[in-house]
This record gives C-alpha cells, sequence and structure tokens, in this order.
C-alpha cells in the first residue's frame, strides 16, 4: 500500500511539473558542484526563482524531509539537476559522511532510498575515531571523508578524498574518482597519496620531508581547474609534525601532476580554512590562506607561515605572490591562524585595485588584498588594500558574496553586511542580524538575479554540539530582518544535531543542510 501510495505521488508531481514548467519556461537550474558555488567561493546562486523574501516565512516555508546517512556531514551537500540514474531523470543531491560513505539522493524526496549508496571501506578498514587521534574538538566522532568533494558535471564524475584506518594500524588517504550515475569507480581509481619534497623541516628524514596521513587531516574542499584536481591538507588539531600540503591530480587519469609543501624547511603552516575550499580565478591562478607556522620568506626562506599564497600552475605549483600580517610573530606565537576561512575572490572593481580577494583570520580582522600586488611582508605596516576590525572572537569561516556586499559571520557575533565601492568595504557594517551565534558561520546567498537575495547561515549550535542545528534566513539587503528560523515553528522543522563548520547548498527552490547523522531538506510546504 505504502509502495503504491508513493507511485501516486510521484506520477502527480511529473504531471503537475509537466503543466507547469512551459508556463514558467525558467531558467535551466544551475548544479553546486563544488563547495560554495564556484571556484571564486562567493557562496551565491544568483538563478533562484523559486524561493523569495515574500514567501520564505514559517506559513509558507519549512522542513520537506531529512535522508538518514551512517554519519556526520562535514562536506557542503552538492546538487546536479536532470541526470539519468537507472533509466530515470532525477534532480540529486549527493553526500558524503565522515563515515567513508557517499550518498545520492533524489533531491526532491522522490525516492525514499538512495539511488545509489558507497562505502568507500574496504573489510577491515574503518574511519579514525576522534579518541584515537585526540582530535574529538575537531571532529565529534570520527574522521573519513570531512572536506567538501568536486564534481565534474560535464564528465559525470565525483572527485572524493578519503581518509582510513587500515587493517595493520596505518592511516591512508585515497582520491576515488566516482560515476555520479552508479557510484562506480573510474580511471583505475582509486590512487593513495603519497608525496615528499626536498626540505630540513619536521619530520624530515635526509634532507626529505614525506607526506604522512597519519598527522595530515584533509579539511579545505576540493577544487577543479583545468583538468586537474587539487587537494589541501592540514593537521589533526595542530599534533605536531605536520605541514601544510597541497597536491594535484590529473582528473581523468589520476595521475599525480603537481605537490606543494607551505613549510619544507620550518613546521606547521596547515591548509584548513575552516573546511572553505581552495580557490582559483579565471586565469588559472590558485589561491590558499595557510595557518601558524613558520615564516622566513622575508629573509630568503622559503616557508610561508600565516600568509595569503597566489600559486601558479604553470610547470607544478609555485608562490608568484603573497601576503604576511607585520604581526605574523604573534599569530604564529598565539596561534591566531590567518587562514581560519577561505578566500573569497571578488568581481572585478572600479577603482585602483580591480583583482582582489578577502579572508579573515582568528584574531577577528578582515583583509582585503590587490591579487596582482598582494604586498609581501613588512614589520612595521601592512601593505594590503585594507584591513577592518571584526569581532573579538576572531573568524572560524568564510563570507559570502551578493550584489556589491560582503557578508561575514565570526565567532559569538551577529552576521554582518558590508557594502563595497571603487574597491574599498565599507568601515563598518550596514546591517546585522537580530542575534549572535556562538561558532559563527560561512553564509551562503541565493537571488534571481539582483532580486530576492536572502542569505542563508546554519547555527550549530555550542561544543559538543548535542542540540538541534539552526537553518537562518535573512534579507540579503537588509540582515535586521529575519524571514524565517526553523526553530519558530515548534518541532516541525527541526533539523539533526548540529557539526561545525556546515554550509547549506541552496538551490532549485530548497535549501539542503547537513547534520550528525541526516541531511534536511526545506522548501515551500
Amino acid at each position: 500500500m505504502k509502495s503504491d501510495l508513493w507511485l501516486k505521488y510521484r506520477w502527480c508531481c511529473a504531471v503537475i511539473a509537466f503543466l507547469i514548467v512551459p508556463m514558467w519556461a525558467p531558467a535551466q537550474t544551475p548544479s553546486v558542484s563544488t563547495w560554495h558555488n564556484d571556484n571564486l567561493r562567493d557562496g551565491q546562486n544568483t538563478q533562484e526563482t523559486i524561493l523569495t523574501t515574500a514567501n520564505v516565512n514559517s506559513t509558507a516555508f519549512g522542513k520537506l524531509f531529512s535522508y538518514m546517512v551512517d554519519g556526520e556531514i562535514y562536506a557542503q551537500p552538492l546538487y546536479v539537476p536532470n541526470l539519468s540514474v537507472a533509466g530515470q531523470t532525477h534532480n540529486v543531491v549527493y553526500v558524503a559522511t565522515e563515515n567513508d560513505s557517499v550518498y545520492a539522493f533524489d533531491a526532491d524526496g522522490l525516492d525514499s532510498s538512495p539511488l545509489w549508496h558507497d562505502s568507500l571501506l574496504a573489510p577491515g578498514e574503518s574511519a579514525i575515531p576522534c579518541k584515537l587521534k585526540g582530535i574529538c574538538g575537531v571532529v565529534s566522532q570520527t574522521a573519513g571523508i570531512t572536506s567538501t568533494p568536486v564534481i565534474d558535471v560535464t564528465g559525470t564524475t565525483l572527485y572524493v578524498l578519503v581518509l582510513t584506518l587500515e587493517t595493520n594500524g596505518s592511516y591512508l588517504d585515497r582520491l576515488h574518482a566516482l560515476d555520479l550515475t552508479t557510484g562506480a569507480e573510474k580511471f583505475g581509481g582509486p590512487v593513495v597519496i603519497q608525496a615528499s619534497v626536498p626540505g630540513t623541516g619536521a619530520g624530515s628524514v635526509g634532507g626529505v620531508v614525506t607526506f604522512n596521513a597519519a598527522q595530515q587531516l584533509q579539511r579545505p574542499g576540493l577544487l577543479l581547474l583545468n583538468g586537474a584536481v587539487y587537494i589541501g591538507w592540514g593537521s589533526f588539531g595542530d599534533i605536531d609534525p605536520y605541514h601544510g600540503w597541497l597536491m594535484g591530480y590529473n582528473s581523468t587519469t589520476l595521475t599525480q601532476v603537481a605537490v606543494f609543501n607551505t613549510t619544507p624547511n620550518g613546521t606547521r603552516g596547515a591548509i584548513w580554512q575552516a573546511g572553505g575550499g581552495i580557490s582559483a580565478d579565471s586565469s588559472g591562478f590558485i589561491y590558499l590562506q595557510t595557518a601558524n607556522g613558520t615564516f622566513d620568506v622575508n629573509v630568503g626562506g622559503i616557508d610561508y607561515g600565516d600568509s595569503f599564497l597566489k600559486i601558479s600552475t604553470t610547470g607544478g605549483l609555485s608562490v608568484v605572490n603573497y601576503f604576511t600580517p607585520d604581526n605574523e610573530g604573534m599569530l604564529e606565537y598565539d596561534d591566531l591562524d590567518l587562514g581560519s576561512g577561505a578566500g573569497l575572490i571578488l568581481p572585478t572593481q572600479a577603482g585602483s585595485h580591480p583583482d582582489e580577494i578577502v579572508s579573515a583570520d582568528k584574531q577577528g580582522l578582515i583583509y582585503l588584498v590587490d591579487r596582482n600586488a598582494m604586498g609581501g611582508f613588512s614589520s612595521t605596516t601592512n601593505n594590503n588594500v585594507q584591513t577592518l576590525t571584526g569581532p573579538t572572537g576572531g573568524y572560524r569561516d568564510s563570507a559570502a558574496y551578493w550584489n556589491g556586499a560582503l557578508y561575514y559571520h565570526g565567532l559569538g557575533d551577529y552576521l554582518r553586511r558590508y557594502t563595497i565601492k571603487n574597491g574599498l568595504l565599507s568601515t563598518n557594517s550596514v546591517s546585522k542580524s537580530p542575534t549572535t551565534y556562538m561558532q559563527g558561520s560561512t553564509p551562503s546567498v541565493s537571488a534571481n538575479g539582483t532580486k530576492n537575495g536572502i542569505v542563508w547561515t546554519i547555527d550549530p549550535g555550542k561544543p559538543p554540539f548535542k542540540e538541534p542545528a539552526v537553518l537562518h534566513a535573512y534579507n540579503a539587503l537588509n540582515l535586521a530582518q529575519e524571514l524565517y528560523n526553523s526553530s519558530q515553528a515548534g518541532t516541525r522543522d527541526t533539523a539533526g544535531n548540529g557539526v561545525k563548520f556546515t554550509t547549506p547548498t541552496i538551490v532549485n527552490g530548497k535549501v539542503y543542510i547537513g547534520t550528525a547523522n541526516q541531511l534536511d531538506v526545506y522548501g515551500l510546504l
């Protein structure tokens, strides 16, 4: 009986869609194939025609359904529309868990079971129990897939980095390439991550620093750029020895094409960015921010702790420009990572600095940097375009951009809107949300071009994250107007328990959020 009703429901939905869609003639639904929507990491979907500032409220909008999964979802859900799976066309949402699983679900709730589910654990393998590494403050239960995968929509491939504990007690990172329609391995994968660089830094032997998966946690979202997948690593909660690593793999052969170490003659310099993806511009340059670690480039060294880096992919990976704050020594000593969020590449600006990138650090400063002349290092002044003072709790999250404004939400602070004019941020925020979040949040924006802008954030609660996450929606032009939150309708819209660094995905009239054990989906009721 249940299956008959389910089929009738799907048939009715299909008929309604057939009748209505030609009248609307909407633009093609976009994919969300990477962390924060694109390689600029701006977090905006400007093709959202269904959700508006008028209909996102607790009367018309709420939780539609949930999908249960086998572990925490730290990765942002990804989305591909109109995909043929097992002979039927689906909008598909992809979810990766810390228990080393990847799920493909019907994004509209038309199938109660996964379209496919891959456990990427071989017999006897497991994800890493947090107590084993003393990282239960980093992940709540296990470490397996912590970063957001990346999708090649044209090539129908999902790339995901998987950490496992082997039967012999060793740790391994593997890059998998999965078919979007079946979950099958592609290109002869997976490939085990291995690398080494010349250096005398922490953990080196005989003048060589070798990658050690037992010391390196893969946090930033993956980057797909010009036929290569780029992957960054940080640490297991600052457990020495470790370095920041960036590696590139050919997207159709899974052959390693490039390796870069941020501190080969020093130590630390993690690339973690609170899970935010590695950024890239339209010219093919990669941008990342490093955390506390050895910095000696100003005296002829090759170590880049607490720095913005612009990296060329021509002939490998090499730094072509950088910016390091004048108080780098203090940042290093006090663990006030510059790299506590991803860099957001702004659209071309008027004024003398048309090409800019923005990021923020743990001490609560927002840095606006010229991508063509980043400023290097000076012990007496910062040679970047602009520095703003934010919350005393600092930032462990990234910004979003829409319609000439930047949105930031630091720890213990309000969500704030800054306008941008002639390549400069407003000195103070021009609006802010009514309430603060203890953990802050990385916002995302949905809009129909320059209309109906909505800023979405997830409040994960406070450690140890044993309470429901709360989804919030604000008017993007005036954050003081909260349109909706998932606690307004009693228990009707209650989400699963929160996890750190989660980012919502908004597309095709629905909002997807990852929690401790389920994917929750919100939309018009």
